[in-house]
C-alpha cells in the first residue's frame, strides 16, 4: 500500500479534501494523511459542507500538524501549491499542485477548487500504479 501525504499551510482546506479524496478513491490501494505547516487546529466548515455534497464526512478529520510526520517516509508528498517543502517528511516523490486556496471564495468557486482536487487526486492514483 502506497503512503501520501497531502501538504498546505493550514491543513483545513485543500490538503484535507485531497486527503478525503484518496480515501475515497483510493481504498486498498493507498494510506492517505495530510498535515500543515502552521495548522489551524480546525477544519474549515466550507470543506465540511463541500465533501458533505458528495456524501464524505470531514468532520472526522482534524487539523494536524507536519512534525506527526517527523522523519515518517511517504511514498508520494504533494504540496497544494503553498510553496511548502516539507523537509522534515521523507518522500520518495515530491509533487507541488498550483491549487489557489479557497478559503475565502463564494460556495461555486470553492465547489471548483474541490472538483479540481478530485481531478487531480484521481491522476495521482492512476501514477501511483506504477510506483514500486
Amino acid at each position: 500500500m502506497k503512503r501520501v501525504l497531502f501538504v498546505c499551510v493550514e491543513n483545513s482546506n485543500r490538503s484535507q479534501m485531497a486527503e478525503a479524496f484518496a480515501r475515497m478513491h483510493g481504498t486498498g490501494r493507498v494510506e492517505a494523511a495530510s498535515a500543515g505547516s502552521m495548522p489551524s487546529g480546525r477544519v474549515n466548515p466550507k470543506a465540511v459542507e463541500a465533501m458533505k455534497e458528495l456524501g464524505y464526512d470531514l468532520t472526522t478529520h482534524a487539523s494536524k500538524g507536519l512534525n506527526e510526520f517527523n522523519g515518517q517516509h511517504m511514498d508520494v508528498a504533494v504540496t497544494m501549491g503553498c510553496g511548502d517543502e516539507c523537509p522534515l517528511v521523507r518522500a520518495g516523490q515530491r509533487v507541488d499542485w498550483k491549487i489557489p486556496d479557497p478559503r475565502d471564495m463564494t460556495p461555486e468557486q470553492f465547489r471548483g477548487v474541490r472538483d479540481l482536487i478530485e481531478q487531480k487526486v484521481k491522476d495521482l492514483l492512476a501514477t501511483l500504479e506504477a510506483i514500486p
